[in-house]
């Protein structure tokens, strides 16, 4: 079997629950699929102070690190209310995550395209 990179999943403002933690581990470990040299995880998700009458908004802050850089998401869904649920704030920071995961790897493997710059216009007078 191979070795997995630690995850370590955090709570701020909230119990903590295997429920949440089982979800957080399960959408880590498939950030493997898109890239192989993940070093470390860690994923805090929080519930910031109940304001007024609203529910209760998650926020989710994932760190990967690969070689030579760390990729930080960080989401506060203040507006969105569908992030009132904890599974659906998990899910949505870690597509974000995923995504620039994605973004890395094609630079690491030099697939990004590069556009030309526009030519310089010399001034006429």
């Amino acid at each position: 079997m191979a070795d997995h990179p630690p995850i370590t999943v955090a709570f701020e403002g909230l119990d903590e629950s295997d429920a949440v933690q089982t979800a957080a581990m399960r959408h880590a470990r498939s950030l493997e699929r898109f890239c192989g040299r993940i070093l470390a995880c860690t994923v805090v998700i929080a519930r910031p102070h109940h304001h007024g009458r609203r529910g209760s908004l998650f926020t989710v802050r994932v760190r990967v690190s690969v070689p030579g850089r760390d990729i930080v998401t960080s989401h506060e869904h203040r507006w969105n209310h569908a992030h009132e649920d904890i599974f659906v704030a998990l899910r949505d920071a870690f597509l974000a995550t995923r995504r620039q995961l994605e973004d890395h790897v094609r630079v690491m493997r030099g697939d990004v395209k590069h556009h030309a710059s526009e030519p310089v216009r010399e001034a006429t007078t």
